[in-house]
Order: C-alpha cells, then sequence, then structure tokens
C-alpha cells in the first residue's frame, strides 16, 4: 500500500515544479500559447508564440483599409488598423498557465458620422485603445477570454496555452 502512495506522489512531482520558481541554472518553463482577436464573434487577427515564464513577446500586426467617400465614391485615404500585443506567461502549473497580455489596438469606430452635411459619404474614423489583463488564467487544453470592448464592436482576446514539452525550445 505504501509503495502505491509513494508511487503517486512521485508522478505527481513533476507537476509540482512548474509552481515554484525556478532554482539557480533551473531554466524556467516554456509556454506555448496562441491570442485570437474576436471582433463581432468573428476571427479578424491571430497571434502565436512560445515565451519562457517571465519573459514578454511583442508583436506588432497592420491592417490598411481604404473606404469609398464623398458624393462620388472615390477612394479616401488609407487607414493602418494596427494591432501590438504583448504576452508574458506569469506562471505554469498543473492548474494553467497565466498570461499578463497588454495590448494597443487601433479600430474603425463604427459609431462615427456616416455623412457630411452635405449628404456625402465620410470615411470611419480610427479609434485607439490600450488594456492590460495582469493575470488571465488559462485551464489546460481550454480557451480563457478576455473582452477589451463591449459593443460597437465587440472585441474579445480568446487564449489557449499551455506548457512546451522542451524547455529548450524557444
Amino acid at each position: 500500500m505504501w509503495k502505491a502512495r509513494i508511487a503517486a506522489v512521485l508522478a505527481f512531482m513533476p507537476l509540482l515544479t512548474f509552481a515554484q520558481e525556478p532554482g539557480p541554472g533551473t531554466p524556467a518553463p516554456v509556454v506555448q500559447w496562441q491570442l485570437q482577436v474576436m471582433e463581432n464573434g468573428q476571427q479578424i487577427d491571430a497571434f502565436e508564440g512560445t515565451t519562457a515564464v517571465g519573459q514578454a513577446r511583442t508583436d506588432t500586426h497592420h491592417h490598411v483599409v481604404q473606404h469609398d467617400v464623398g458624393c462620388k465614391d472615390q477612394p479616401a485615404g488609407s487607414i493602418d488598423l494596427q494591432r501590438t500585443v504583448s504576452v508574458t506567461p506569469i506562471a505554469a502549473d498543473a492548474s494553467g498557465v497565466t498570461l499578463a497580455i497588454d495590448v494597443q489596438d487601433t479600430l474603425e469606430d463604427t459609431g462615427a458620422q456616416q455623412a457630411s452635411p452635405s449628404g456625402c459619404k465620410l470615411p470611419p474614423q480610427p479609434r485607439q485603445l490600450s488594456a492590460s489583463h495582469p493575470g488571465l488564467k488559462v485551464p489546460p487544453g481550454d480557451w480563457g477570454s478576455w473582452q477589451i470592448v463591449d459593443k460597437d464592436p465587440q472585441l474579445v482576446y480568446r487564449v489557449r496555452a499551455s506548457v512546451a514539452s522542451n524547455p529548450a525550445q524557444q
């Protein structure tokens, strides 16, 4: 009976090491993560990376849009809808991964004035937003969600993360 208990404890021991601070010379756990940007229920962008606990990864994506405007539907100047996402795994253990996430996002303001006083179309105006989540906990095998904007448009960041099988990969 006692041999079975010791075997059960020893089988669980590797999981406990991820919850502790790594000692000198011990590499930090490495996390594989995916982040999906959902606008009004549709995926509009995605980021992914492999990052050690305590390290940050920052990526910027650009999406340039152009609209027809005026009374004759002439092309207007373009708008760079830039999105910068910084992901920092801050903890990884058997219960999941905790990520700190910082975002700077440029959206089209769908609530902006759509026509000039003369009735001619105006382009949507860009809207800047910045947001930070200090610790989004993602359970193993599941997606975690973080709603940034609740409407016009609804913007949700979905994240999935797991401890990488080989901490030497980055």
